[in-house]
């Protein structure tokens, strides 16, 4: 029997398609991805259960991209997490600029020296412990406080304000990411609706691929409240909507439902159901 929450907020979300082609970019070898040159996303790494050939495919005004499913929903608790402090878009676009360069949007157990996680942050360097840092809600919190607390840095360059927060040897490093991050914060903080998708075979079974945490827990860390039973503005619950597709397989999430259309995994896309309403439905295994 299935269990359906309901989620306040005033979604749309639809599906979206992804075509990508080889080609060259950004000094590296790049997966060209719509119409930009990003360095292949794709590339095995450490990372929960989550099943080995599926995509999440995302897709704005501005461009589209494809993530395999760790990486969409490590973007889904950076956005989320942005969204909760109370910061604007704009906070998001840095956020997944910096993480793009550093790891590549992956929740990585190591790298330079002593840093780790999505954003290479160093204990050494006052981050964190290395157990903090490798958790992506508490990682993404370290990176907003360091950035609202760089003067100026809404009108600064996204490249040159991930640089700030970063102190990355290579500071030229950030900015050739913008288009990429840019197109992700439009799809998961909500600004864009149907932008994300994604098909598999079916989500987990409860207590199998899913963290020890309940799912109740998991959107109190991240996206906050309201979040759930209350009712919220059209863009709190995109983002609402981009988390729980991004994480729908981590916690056996077998559908979404919200303003007369409804995600399920075997579909892939978001297609017309019903009636349209200011809340977002979801049913768990």
């Amino acid at each position: 029997m299935s269990r359906r929450w309901r989620w306040p907020g005033r979604l749309a979300v639809a599906g979206v398609v992804v075509a990508a082609t080889v080609a060259a970019g950004l000094g590296v070898g790049a997966l060209l991805l719509g119409r930009y040159a990003l360095p292949d996303l794709l590339t095995p790494a450490k990372a929960p259960a989550l099943p080995p050939s599926p995509s999440r495919l995302v897709t704005t005004p501005s461009g589209r991209l494809r993530l395999d499913p760790a990486q969409a929903a490590n973007v889904a608790t950076i956005a989320a997490v942005g969204k909760r402090m109370g910061l604007e878009d704009h906070a998001v676009t840095v956020a997944l600029v910096a993480s793009l360069q550093e790891s590549k949007l992956r929740n990585l157990p190591s790298g330079d020296l002593d840093s780790i996680g999505l954003f290479q942050q160093r204990p050494s360097q006052g981050w964190g412990a290395p157990v903090e840092l490798i958790d992506p809600v508490y990682a993404a919190s370290a990176f907003f406080r360091a950035l609202v607390r760089v003067p100026g840095w809404a009108a600064m360059p996204v490249g040159d304000a991930a640089q700030q927060v970063q102190r990355s040897a290579a500071p030229d490093a950030y900015g050739p990411w913008e288009a990429q991050g840019r197109i992700l914060a439009e799809a998961f903080t909500g600004e864009v609706g149907a932008a994300l998708a994604c098909r598999f075979a079916g989500p987990a079974s409860p207590g199998l691929s899913a963290p020890a945490s309940p799912l109740e827990d998991a959107v109190t860390a991240e996206l906050g409240s309201p979040a759930l039973g209350a009712s919220v503005p059209e863009a709190r619950g995109w983002t609402v909507a981009s988390w729980l597709v991004g994480h729908a397989y981590e916690y056996g999430i077998s559908s979404v439902t919200f303003q007369g259309q409804v995600w399920t995994p075997s579909s892939g896309a978001w297609t017309p159901q019903g009636r349209v309403t200011d809340e977002v439905v979801f049913t768990r295994l």
